[in-house]
């Protein structure tokens, strides 16, 4: 078919019932490419269109050759005949140079209709990139629980296209679909995703442009996968997500926002992301996500987690000071779930821990340290307990704040019995705070009955840091003579003691045992006799000459006893 002479009318159009891709490829592109070399007006513009067809009917074409009855290419074909007649319309009136309806407004509507066609052909080149024409529809749904592993490449590339290609409907249905499948086997499928997936795609849907509907399932779906795998959470991160997600968790719904933040909490997990919240002024959003009045308690938790995550970074530690995180953090650990109370405590225990004394006397001068005592002794479950005992460690480090928490009513009284009482990891921690603090007397001696637990987390091969932290604490509390005395009657916590002298027992760290046996030396004959006698000589003579500092000097303190003692004899007889 030809255009014939070029100021005719256009031809007739074929009648409706013949199918689109017929009326596309054996009418139309015809007549439009004879047009495009034909027009008197916009020349340049009508060879470039000239390309854009030409390239359409070579991927028509080879479409037509897999399969001209794929669901996505009889979708795309409607929308493609609109624009396709529209470009015929507008040749026509390109054919008469005097162009009577206007210049400027033929050119608006010839660039609207060159650029739909360049939409038509991405999709069209995706659709055939992706190997869907070469094999039957896969499902009518695009996707199912029911497949087997092997048919998921094909059918995710089938759900990706829909994506792309698809009317909102379509779209809609993809994503659920992604979405029913991911959640079914997070860890197993996400990989999968990411390699047969358009990861890019689904983060552009998180642009604020994007439908509603649309922009909440690709939330749901990034959330997944940041939080199934680390390489799914490396992809995501990759691809440029945190920046769309904090902008969601700033102005999203409650619902969405929860999703976001579990995104965000896992994508600060890794170390090496948490720059990135600094380059998206990311820090005020999460602080902001913290306090009660904007956000539910599950997005309070995960904020709080992320604000954990990035703390130990300088530079994120002082922004979260200057952006007001202390107040809202202190707030958190008397407040809400045990979920915000956690992760609000760990936040201000790496804080504390960072060395920093400016930072420490903020998180006191807002009364966290009074409310992190008052959790140690009404915890809603132990191990928040374990967390806040690490936070006063941490600001125990501090001599001001290790004498303020000295002078704090019955915290003697509370870590001994903890030490006496807790877990494992509770006595280990409750042992650390002790042996920052300054005891009276009084306090030492009312400390005595934990002083055989102590003796017990000094025998644990791990952490190294718990034998040094209960031997501290321990010489601390023999430095009354009431707890010596109370001691050496302990056959038990003598007998460990000595055992821990040995150098067979090499879990345990020699120089802590011969502190404490130094402490104890320091008594009286009775007791030194004592530790002489249950060996202690012995296994200190070895030590010495392995070279343990303080061995010589316990050891001699024994033996000028054991000297004494056989100078008083001699003396009698």
């Amino acid at each position: 078919m030809t255009s014939g002479d070029p100021n005719s009318s256009p031809a007739p159009e074929p009648e409706p019932e013949h199918p689109p891709l017929a009326i596309i490829l054996h009418h139309l592109l015809p007549l439009l490419l004879s047009a495009s070399l034909s027009v008197q007006s916009l020349v340049g513009r009508w060879r470039l269109l000239h390309s854009k067809l030409s390239l359409l009917r070579s991927s028509l074409s080879a479409a037509v050759d897999s399969s001209s009855d794929h669901p996505l290419l009889l979708h795309l074909l409607p929308s493609l005949l609109s624009t396709l007649r529209s470009l015929h319309s507008l040749s026509s009136r390109c054919l008469d140079p005097s162009l009577p309806s206007g210049k400027l407004l033929l050119q608006s509507d010839l660039d609207i209709a060159s650029s739909s066609l360049s939409l038509h052909l991405h999709d069209l080149d995706l659709l055939l990139r992706s190997g869907l024409l070469v094999h039957p529809d896969p499902h009518s749904n695009a996707i199912v629980l029911s497949s087997s592993t092997s048919d998921l490449p094909l059918l995710l590339r089938d759900l990706f296209a829909r994506l792309q290609i698809g009317s909102i409907d379509l779209k809609h249905q993809a994503l659920d679909s992604l979405l029913s499948l991911l959640s079914s086997d997070p860890s197993k499928l996400s990989p999968i995703i990411i390699q047969h997936g358009d990861i890019p795609f689904l983060v552009r849907l998180l642009d604020p442009s994007t439908h509603s509907l649309l922009r909440d399932l690709a939330t749901s779906v990034i959330s997944i996968l940041s939080t199934a795998s680390d390489s799914s959470r490396r992809a995501v991160f990759d691809e440029g997500a945190l920046g769309p997600l904090l902008r969601i968790l700033e102005s999203g719904s409650t619902s969405l926002k929860e999703r976001t933040a579990a995104a965000i909490e896992a994508i600060t997990s890794d170390p090496s992301n948490a720059w990135a919240i600094l380059a998206y002024n990311g820090v005020p959003i999460l602080i902001n996500a913290c306090r009660s009045v904007s956000s539910s308690s599950p997005v309070q938790a995960l904020a709080a987690g992320s604000l954990n995550n990035i703390s130990a970074v300088d530079d994120i530690r002082s922004a979260m000071v200057e952006e007001g995180a202390i107040p809202v953090l202190v707030d958190l650990v008397l407040s809400g779930s045990t979920a915000v109370q956690k992760h609000a405590v760990l936040c201000l225990w790496n804080l504390a821990s960072s060395g920093e004394d400016e930072i420490r006397h903020l998180i006191v001068q807002e009364g966290g340290l009074q409310k992190l005592l008052q959790l140690i002794r009404d915890p809603p479950n132990p191990e928040i307990q374990e967390h806040a005992l690490r936070a006063i460690h941490a600001f125990s480090a501090s001599p001001t704040a290790a004498k303020t928490l000295s002078l704090s009513p019955g915290i003697f009284t509370h870590l001994g019995e903890l030490i006496t009482l807790g877990a494992a990891t509770t006595q280990q921690a409750a042992a650390a705070v002790l042996c920052n603090l300054f005891p009276s007397e009084e306090s030492k001696r009312a400390m005595a009955p934990c002083m055989a637990s102590l003796v017990k987390i000094m025998e644990q091969a791990k952490p190294a840091s718990a034998q040094e932290s209960a031997a501290r604490a321990l010489v601390e509390l023999l430095a009354v003579r009431p707890n010596r005395r109370e001691f050496v009657r302990d056959e038990k916590s003598m007998a460990r003691l000595v055992q821990m002298l040995d150098v067979k027992r090499e879990e345990v760290c020699k120089e802590y045992p011969v502190s404490v046996v130094l402490a104890l030396a320091g008594a009286g004959a009775g007791t030194r006799k004592r530790l002489a006698d249950a060996g202690a000589s012995h296994h200190l003579q070895k030590l010495v000459d392995a070279g343990v500092p303080g061995a010589k000097k316990a050891l001699q303190r024994l033996a000028g006893s054991r000297l004494k003692t056989l100078f008083s004899m001699a003396w009698r007889e």
